[in-house]
């Protein structure tokens, strides 16, 4: 098989399976590890995949927060990296800290890892994030107010608002993309306004991205990539990106596979 028609096959894998893993590479057409890196990394120069750890993903459109092919075996796979981001994010809450809990998934998974021994008070936009801490004896909990969208949470700008009147000692904050050069990003002009809210009045941001989302750009920028002082990802996440994000004073957290 020619160069040119194995770099077909593994985006046809990709396109088709959502990923694809160096090993797989490796066993599909026999081939040397060294090799499997060089075709992934002659396809992501010619902008037709992303590279992870160990392998590769799909380039997501700049509209898109997910490949619209990726199925719900693989929606999982990204929770599980979630899961493991939220686990390690909760560890930073200290005793009596003001936080900013996102009300994206990654936040929902927070919760059920929150500190229950010490006292402190939660901001989230969240009525999903509310509903639950509502048992929490431990934790004073604000819900910023505004228009609810349909899946429960509020940016718009009565919350904006509610927030730039608030100043927070930790934020959790996350989006469609993190990348060293346009930080994080999102899909509407709402979300945007309300995040850089957040991380304008807060002593410190935390940023929780999967590896899917690290190097990658949405539509519109929320926060520059230097405004934070961690980020959390997971163990897939492209090396060459994180270098470039730490080299911005930003400490990189990758949390082991579990």
């Amino acid at each position: 098989m020619f160069i040119e028609e194995r770099h077909q096959e593994i985006l046809k894998i990709i396109s088709e399976n959502g990923r694809i893993s160096i090993g797989e590479i490796q066993e599909k057409f026999g081939v040397s590890v060294d090799s499997a890196r060089r075709d992934l990394r002659i396809l992501e120069e010619k902008s037709l995949l992303k590279r992870t750890h160990g392998g590769a993903i799909p380039i997501m459109q700049v509209g898109l927060h997910y490949p619209r092919t990726w199925n719900a075996a693989q929606m999982e796979t990204i929770d599980a990296n979630l899961d493991a981001i939220a686990k390690r994010a909760v560890e930073f809450i200290k005793p009596n800290d003001a936080v900013y809990l996102t009300s994206a998934r990654v936040g929902y998974l927070m919760v059920k890892y929150l500190p229950t021994n010490i006292e402190y008070t939660i901001v989230t936009n969240s009525i999903d994030n509310a509903s639950i801490l509502r048992s929490y004896n431990n934790v004073q909990v604000y819900v910023a107010g505004g228009k609810m969208r349909s899946n429960g949470r509020i940016v718009d700008s009565f919350a904006q608002e509610f927030v730039r009147n608030m100043r927070f000692d930790i934020s959790f904050l996350t989006g469609a993309g993190f990348s060293a050069s346009f930080g994080i990003s999102n899909g509407t002009a709402e979300t945007s306004a309300f995040q850089r809210a957040v991380a304008e009045n807060s002593r410190k941001n935390i940023a929780l991205f999967p590896n899917q989302k690290i190097g990658h750009n949405s539509f519109l920028k929320d926060v520059d990539a230097a405004e934070f002082d961690v980020l959390i990802t997971d163990w897939d996440a492209v090396e060459d990106e994180l270098s470039k994000i730490e080299d911005l004073g930003v400490e990189v957290i990758v949390v082991d596979k579990r």
